[in-house]
């Protein structure tokens, strides 16, 4: 796909990833429109794609709430006049042992209120932007892609019962829309980073961070510019569907 002047959705598009990845698109001519909840980062997102010299515009869209994905995605196609991509970004943690022993004893265990937040944004939130955008995508017979940003965890990071879960399904789901959506011109495709430099990583504290670096062949974090670099290459390789990337840097859990 050639991104000059097409219209591509990016989820969580307020800081880390998503917002570097939008920023990328708009160095490739995309016009974007971001999705998130925090109406000051997607300030700041706006005013960095626009300087691109394309279009920019914000959404304020809990992904995990289907009205809302619903008027969203009509809102992008009423005021770009097309959608050519989707990048399934948004994404929270709510990390917790399945059950937590103390001597013997079973003093805690992940909630349902954490399983629920984190599949509901993680994997819900996928499926409904996934769908709308699809739906919008086939009416405009122009094709498009969908990318969906999965996770090193999907295969069964301890802690992560429901990070883990919703990873492995994203991952799973694209190769799914592949198969279904090849014969409108849309391919789908996922990236899986893994520990990557983000505000969240970042405030750990050292000692934490030089444990989770260590088993990493290339001794560092991954950059967000990485990450987005690997959704770049689905988009621009218009013989890629189906498959995941993975940007972990040699790591396996």
């Amino acid at each position: 796909m050639d991104l000059r002047n097409r219209t591509v959705v990016v989820t969580g598009a307020g800081r880390g990833i998503g917002r570097v990845t939008a920023v990328q698109l708009a160095e490739q001519g995309a016009n974007v429109a971001l999705f998130d909840l925090n109406s000051n980062d997607l300030e700041e997102t706006s005013g960095l794609c626009a300087a691109q010299s394309v279009s920019a515009r914000q959404y304020r869209v809990n992904v995990a709430d289907e009205a809302e994905v619903v008027d969203a995605m009509n809102r992008v196609a009423s005021d770009f006049g097309r959608l050519d991509g989707l990048i399934n970004n948004a994404g929270i943690v709510r990390d917790g042992l399945l059950v937590k022993v103390k001597d013997g004893a079973v003093v805690g265990s992940m909630s349902l209120d954490q399983w629920n937040a984190v599949i509901g944004v993680n994997l819900t939130g996928v499926f409904l932007c996934g769908r709308e955008a699809a739906k919008h995508m086939i009416e405009r017979g122009n094709g498009g892609v969908i990318v969906n940003i999965s996770s090193i965890s999907r295969l069964g990071n301890a802690g992560q019962t429901n990070y883990s879960a919703a990873k492995a399904g994203v991952e799973s789901i694209a190769v799914v829309w592949a198969k279904e959506l090849a014969r409108f011109g849309i391919r789908a495709g996922s990236v899986a980073p893994g520990f990557t430099r983000t505000e969240i990583l970042t405030s750990m504290r050292p000692d934490v961070l030089e444990k989770m670096i260590a088993p990493v062949p290339l001794k560092r974090l991954g950059l967000p510019q990485e990450i987005a670099q690997a959704v770049l290459f689905i988009f621009q390789n218009d013989f890629f569907t189906g498959r995941c990337l993975e940007i972990d840097g040699g790591l396996r859990l």
